[in-house]
């Protein structure tokens, strides 16, 4: 897959080289579509975990915070947690596919 905004290497799991390859295509195309429509850089903090297909995309400014969820949600992801300096999305299909929650 050829992605436009990003290399497979941005969502390798720190403690798996090149395991980005792992990443579902579709769901690396919403994320290449979120930086497209998002208009700016988006750094991922982790991508692939050995046990769930995730993303960690540095956020820590409001005004990006909201822009983000507004482009995640019209991509169709609706699994997302809110930390301070991140926002995780994923689609982890043995999880409740319709919620957001809060990292303290």
């Amino acid at each position: 897959m050829q992605l436009k905004y990003f290399t497979i290497d941005e969502f390798d799991s720190p403690d798996l080289e090149g395991s980005g390859k792992f990443m579902d295509s579709g769901f690396l195309y919403k994320i290449d579509l979120l930086r497209e429509r998002f208009g700016k850089p988006i750094h991922i903090n982790s991508g692939f975990r050995t046990e769930e297909l995730a993303v960690d995309i540095a956020c820590s400014s409001s005004r990006d915070r909201h822009n983000l969820l507004q482009e995640i949600f019209k991509l169709g992801i609706h699994r997302v947690g809110i930390a301070q300096s991140f926002i995780h999305i994923d689609n982890d299909t043995s999880k409740d596919p319709d919620v957001v929650w809060l990292y303290n």
